[in-house]
This record gives C-alpha cells, sequence and structure tokens, in this order.
C-alpha cells in the first residue's frame, strides 16, 4: 500500500484512548543569551484540531515546537497541554510524541522493534509492546513490512513508520518537524494526505511544522505565521491567501504580486481603488483614502490581445514558461512588473507580444491594511 490512509477501515480502526487535549501558549519567550528566538507568543491549538508553524529559516516555528514538546524550557511565560501547566515539566512528563525530520529510526532495529521501543522503555512487556506496534503498523499500512530494517523501505515508508512509532503511546499531542522536507515532490504531496486523514480519523491535536506554505496550505486546519520570533498573522488557510494582514504574509502565503493603488473614495465597506488606469471595487479592510498596497495573487491577472481593453491596462509579455497545466508569464506593466499564471491555456503568448491585463478581484486581490 502506498499511503497510511489507504486502508478502507481506517475510520473503524481502534483510536487514540486518550482525549485529544488542547495546548496554550501564554506569553512564552525563549533566549539563547542575548538572542530570543521566540518573542512573547501566545497561541491555542483546539483539541483534534492540526495547526501549522509557518515561516522562513530562524523565524523561531522549531523552537516553539520544542517548547511544547519539553525539549527546549521556556525562558518566560506558561505552557499548557489539556490545560495543565507543562511549563516546567520534562519532555518525559508531558505525554507529547515528535516526529522528526531525519525520521530517528534505530538502523540495526527491525520495523517492529523501531515501533516498539517507546513502549518496552515504559516497562511494557515485549508481547504488549509488539502488539500495540502492530496495531498502529496495520493502522498506517505497513503490515507486512515488520520484519524488514529501515535500509530496506522507501523514504515514504521510513516516514510512516516514524509516525507509527510515534503514534504508539497514544499521545495526547502529536507534533511534525518538517515531516515531508526529505521526500520528493510527488511523494511530499501524497504522504501529507496521508498524515492530514490520519490526524482526522483518529481526532488527534498536531503541531505541524514547515517552511513550505503549499504544504500548510494543504493540511492545516489554522496556521500560525512567524517571522522574526513572532506571530504575524493566525488564522484559516484562506484566511491568510485572502485577507493577509501584512506584507509579509502576502509575499510568504503563496505568490503575491505586491503593488501600489490609491484608494479614491473615503468611506464605506468596499474601496474604489484606481490601479494602472483601472478601477477596481475591493473590501475596504480599514483604510482611507489615499496610497495603498495591494496584493495581486497570479491567477487574478488575465491576459488577452488587447482587442477590448475597455477596464484594462496595457502590457509587454517579456516571459512565458509552458509548465503542462498552466503557463506562467512575466508581464511588464505601468504598475511594474507583474507574474501571472494562467490555466488551461494550450498555446502560449510570445514573449514581446503586446497584452491587454485585467483584474479579478474575486480570484483574489487584497488591500494590504498599514502597508
Amino acid at each position: 500500500m502506498n499511503q497510511i490512509s489507504s486502508i478502507s477501515s481506517l475510520s473503524r480502526s481502534p483510536a487514540s484512548k486518550k482525549q485529544a487535549a488542547s495546548v496554550e501558549f501564554r506569553n512564552v519567550t525563549k533566549r539563547y543569551g542575548s538572542v530570543t528566538a521566540v518573542d512573547d507568543v501566545s497561541f491555542t491549538i483546539e483539541p483534534g484540531r492540526l495547526v501549522t508553524l509557518l515561516g522562513p529559516s530562524g523565524c523561531g516555528k522549531t523552537t516553539t515546537l520544542r517548547m511544547i514538546a519539553g525539549l527546549e524550557m521556556a525562558s518566560e511565560g506558561q505552557i499548557l497541554i489539556g490545560g495543565r501547566d507543562v511549563t516546567n515539566l520534562s519532555a518525559a512528563d508531558r505525554d507529547v510524541s515528535m516526529v522528526f525530520q531525519s525520521y530517528a529510526l534505530f538502523p540495526h532495529m527491525s520495523v517492529l522493534e523501531n515501533v516498539a521501543y517507546g513502549p518496552t522503555v515504559q516497562g511494557v512487556s515485549k508481547k504488549d509492546a509488539y502488539e500495540m506496534a502492530m496495531e498502529k503498523l496495520a493502522l498506517i499500512g505497513l503490515k507486512g513490512l515488520e520484519k524488514r530494517a529501515p535500509s530496506e523501505l522507501s523514504g515514504g515508508q521510513q516516514q510512516r513508520v516514524a509516525v507509527a512509532r510515534a503514534l504508539v503511546l497514544e499521545p495526547q499531542v502529536l507534533l511534525f518537524d518538517e515531516p515531508l522536507s526529505n521526500l520528493d515532490a510527488k511523494l511530499r504531496r501524497r504522504v501529507r494526505e496521508d498524515i492530514r486523514e490520519l490526524q482526522q480519523s483518529l481526532n488527534l491535536t498536531v503541531a505541524y511544522v514547515t517552511h513550505d506554505q503549499e504544504e500548510a496550505l494543504a493540511v492545516s486546519d489554522r496556521i500560525i505565521v512567524m517571522s522574526n520570533a513572532r506571530i504575524a498573522q493566525t488564522g484559516t488557510p484562506r484566511e491568510l491567501y485572502e485577507e493577509p494582514a501584512d506584507l509579509f504574509v502576502a509575499d510568504f502565503i503563496g505568490d503575491a504580486n505586491i503593488v501600489s493603488g490609491e484608494v479614491v473614495d473615503g468611506s464605506g465597506a468596499t474601496a474604489n481603488v484606481r490601479i494602472g488606469g483601472v478601477n477596481l471595487e475591493l473590501p475596504r479592510r480599514g483604510v482611507g483614502q489615499g496610497p495603498v498596497k495591494l496584493a495581486i495573487r497570479p491567477d487574478a491577472i488575465t491576459l488577452d490581445d488587447g482587442s477590448n481593453a475597455a477596464g484594462k491596462t496595457m502590457g509587454t509579455v517579456r516571459k512565458a514558461s509552458y509548465l503542462g497545466t498552466q503557463v506562467e508569464y512575466e508581464v511588464e506593466s505601468p504598475v511594474g512588473n507583474l507574474f501571472v499564471v494562467q490555466y488551461g491555456r494550450k498555446d502560449s503568448i510570445a514573449a514581446g507580444t503586446p497584452v491587454a491585463i485585467a483584474f479579478a478581484p474575486e480570484r483574489g486581490i487584497a488591500i494590504i491594511p498599514g502597508a
């Protein structure tokens, strides 16, 4: 079987005997000497939800995850799991399990021995530990591979062994640290779907770290975007994509063209925004009359030959890249160079061709407040 969730009886499989627990950070700070890695961070992960900590390298997301696990201790603030203050508890006392980026499998042990290792260390008999391990291996579609060594498995199979080992103790919270970074693109997509379906089927509370915005959008109930040790914005994938709080979030969550425009009216729920000689009606998002920055998603821009130029601005194609399901363009325009994606078009527009540019707000154009 190729997927964790490919077992048709997944939803009927024995679920965790423990109830999913919440995770709460209250004004948590982590310092390493004079360096602040996490700065006054507060958030809540509701029971049974998958929340992703997303951000570039060095933003504090992995340190935050390690503080949930008890692998790092908070310098200030309070951490609660299931309503219990665990701020000063060791990793062994927190009832959480972590799937590491490297998988951290023991090469000299079989798959079964790897998964049974945790219960065995905790004093469970070898027979019972093996039964617990076999249950989890069956759950994730690895039954029949229990006698193999990790080196005899594919990358995706090794990832699932790591997940089974984390699940075998039925933790209150399951943590993933960049779990797909060692997989190729096609396998990444498959395994992230597996993780998401497993989390939902077993009602697991999951904190998931990644720097890959597409991965975060695909698996998350909510996303916490971090930048420079602080939280930049928290919301659902749709909220972050369609209503970014600032320029950093707009640019980090999906591709975005950041362009200048002008609000030409001063009140109402929608704003009349002028961009490149074209007027658009957009949600106001608290801004008044005057200059604004806009985030325009690549597929919110359409190109044509300009035979009907009403409500459009003119530009020139500088580069076209055919990618099978879509064509990507770089277009020179009065509002700057634009990155444009058009889906389903068979023939590319040649570089150097003049084009009429139209904007479709319903596909993703947002005013950036305070920019």
